[in-house]
């Protein structure tokens, strides 16, 4: 079976947005873009999320969504909540 990956890029206001909040908490984000995966053949695909990784912790992102998740998909907060979240670590 072959794997089809296919890159996606970050929403523009999205990533300004994140770069907006790290500037006033003073950090750095590293941007990795998520992917599209699809099994050839089948109707089976996968999104992988956006990564942003921010003080040695790794935030994942959805295009279109105001939910940040914090290293995996159990935890999650609010984009409008992050900057909070970045000051309290």
């Amino acid at each position: 079976m072959k794997i089809i990956k296919q890159e996606l890029q970050f929403e523009k206001s999205l990533k300004q947005r994140i770069e907006f909040i790290c500037e006033f908490s003073k950090v750095t984000p590293t941007f990795i873009n998520g992917s599209i995966r699809k099994l050839e053949k089948t109707n089976l695909t996968y999104i992988e999320p956006h990564k942003v990784i921010i003080k040695n912790i790794t935030f994942l992102i959805f295009n279109y969504s105001n939910d940040v998740y914090i290293s995996n998909l159990t935890k999650k907060i609010k984009l409008s909540e992050l900057e909070e979240y970045l000051k309290n670590i």
